[in-house]
């Protein structure tokens, strides 16, 4: 038997994932959905068929990308 070892992995390793809703679906509908930008769309989503929305526990921004300072151009 190979013990486990459980480690914490900071959000900055992980994918980002700028989906910052998730619908909830009743349980007749059963499911999760994070694939929401805006509470709005998630809460059209689900306005027909039931359920509600909550934050996405996963949530992990993508950083733009940053600006290349000018200051240090490299002429050949």
């Amino acid at each position: 038997m190979v013990p486990a070892v459980l480690t914490q992995t900071p959000a900055t390793a992980l994918p980002c994932d700028n989906t910052r809703w998730c619908a909830e679906y009743a349980p007749s509908a059963g499911g999760t959905n994070c694939g929401f930008f805006t509470i709005e769309q998630c809460r059209a989503t689900v306005s027909g068929i039931g359920g509600f929305c909550v934050p996405n526990q996963f949530y992990n921004p993508c950083r733009p990308a940053g600006r290349r300072n000018s200051r240090y151009r490299y002429y050949y």
